[in-house]
Order: structure tokens, then C-alpha cells, then sequence
């Protein structure tokens, strides 16, 4: 039973966190728009992306993003304990 929850979690946290990634990268990309009057570099690594661009757009991209992830296994976990009574495998304290 326990290896079956937590291939259930395992699939309901990836699904989570691709969905907020998703999510964050749409919002990402219309902020920088809004803010720059430009589209987002699609390679920060590009000598031709001047450098102020790419360290922000890495730093913004890389914490929203990780934010989002976070906030959505956060809430999958929510619903998981109110679905089963208790966490996830992977998030319960060793007793």
C-alpha cells in the first residue's frame, strides 16, 4: 500500500510542479515584457544578450519558477494528507 501512495504522490507532485512552472514561465514572460519593452532573452548564455539582461532574466526566471514549484507541491501535499489522513512518503518524518 505504501508503494502505491507514493507512486500516486510521486505522479501528483511532478504533475504540480510542471503545471506551476508553466504557469510561472507565461507570467514571467509578460512581466519582462511589460517591464523592458522587450521579449525575454531565449538564451542568456548569447554573447549578443547584454550581460545586466541575462544575470536578471536568470535570477528572476530561476526564483519564480522555484517559487511556483514549491508553493505547488506545497498545496498537491495539502491535498494529499485531506485525501489519505496523512503525508506523503517522501515528506513524513522518520519515527
Amino acid at each position: 500500500m505504501a508503494q502505491d501512495s507514493s507512486k500516486v504522490w510521486s505522479v501528483f507532485s511532478v504533475v504540480a510542479a510542471l503545471g506551476a512552472s508553466a504557469v510561472a514561465k507565461r507570467v514571467l514572460d509578460g512581466g519582462w515584457k511589460a517591464a523592458t519593452g522587450k521579449q525575454p532573452p531565449t538564451n542568456p548564455a548569447d554573447p549578443d544578450v547584454e550581460l545586466w539582461e541575462a544575470v536578471a532574466w536568470a535570477a528572476a526566471s530561476g526564483t519564480l519558477v522555484a517559487l511556483a514549484k514549491m508553493l505547488a507541491q506545497r498545496r498537491a501535499a495539502s491535498y494529499y494528507v485531506r485525501s489519505t489522513g496523512q503525508l506523503p512518503p517522501p515528506l513524513r518524518k522518520d519515527a
